[in-house]
């Protein structure tokens, strides 16, 4: 095979937010440092994403002394540090997985709700209480932070260099909010990986990820394409019984720092 790299790694410290660009990584058992261990719901304890408020992707986010920054157009700027977090937790419900997560302060809750003209609360991750994987793809004790379902998402960039040759306009890889891009092989070889190594860090490869509506979401505008591209265009030839597959789904088998530029090997 030939010699593979890591291109890109990607947190999303808010799910369904901006994602952070990344030089390196500490890699826990729920995923990537400060990845997705913060999401909003809304009173019933039920996610909130770009899905059904797609001005979520105009919401930036910044990481500088264990403080997140959000900036939003024509609004302004939030600061959330580790005391706006009250001993609270609360009912949390993302997709079927229900768990529980630590309520931010008012002023936080509110500016959100303000944002979204939707009252909403935004959450932490429990690590008290961590929140587990379908075990049907996964090993007991196994566990994930608020992302869709597993800890980390792959995709290369041969996959994506290939959906665009079929696109009448090309897309960027935000549109599917990977952790990490690899470099240097066949579009969707990523399909057939089982176990694999970025580093010192292996990882086992689980399930490949289903695509929704929210890949048609312009990261930079938070439009809906109206002609819902680019989840059209792989429904050609990317569609299987579960749903349009598009990357892959990683577990970590251990910790340690990812850098990019790191040696990626197929262990199976």
């Amino acid at each position: 095979m030939q010699n593979l790299s890591l291109s890109d790694i990607y947190i999303y410290p808010v799910k369904s937010l901006t994602g952070v660009s990344l030089q390196n990584s500490q890699v826990f058992p729920h995923g990537l440092d400060n990845d997705r261990l913060l999401m909003l719901i809304d009173d019933n304890g039920l996610f909130i994403t770009q899905r059904k408020y797609t001005q979520l992707a105009l919401l930036s986010t910044s990481l500088k002394n264990n403080e997140f920054k959000i900036t939003a157009p024509n609004f302004p700027d939030l600061s959330i540090r580790e005391t706006d977090f009250l001993k609270e937790t609360t009912y949390v419900k993302v997709w079927q997985s229900e768990c529980d997560g630590i309520v931010a302060s008012n002023e936080v809750n509110k500016w959100f709700s303000d944002y979204l003209d939707k009252s909403v609360r935004l959450v932490k991750y429990n690590h008290n209480k961590p929140r587990t994987t379908n075990p049907s793809y996964s090993n007991s004790g196994d566990i994930v932070s608020y992302a869709d379902g597993y800890p980390l998402l792959v995709i290369s960039q041969a996959s994506l260099d290939d959906l665009n040759n079929r696109l009448d306009v090309p897309v960027t890889m935000s549109h599917f909010r990977p952790n990490i891009v690899v470099n240097g092989c066949q579009a969707y070889a990523e399909d057939s990986w089982k176990k694999i190594k970025i580093g010192e860090v292996e990882f086992d490869a689980v399930k490949k990820c289903e695509r929704c509506i929210l890949t048609t979401v312009d990261p930079e505008t938070g439009v809906k394409d109206i002609n819902r591209q680019p989840l059209n265009t792989l429904a050609e030839y990317r569609k299987e019984p579960a749903g349009v597959m598009f990357g892959m789904n990683l577990i970590p088998r251990s910790g340690g720092m990812i850098r990019r530029d790191d040696l990626v090997e197929i262990l199976e």
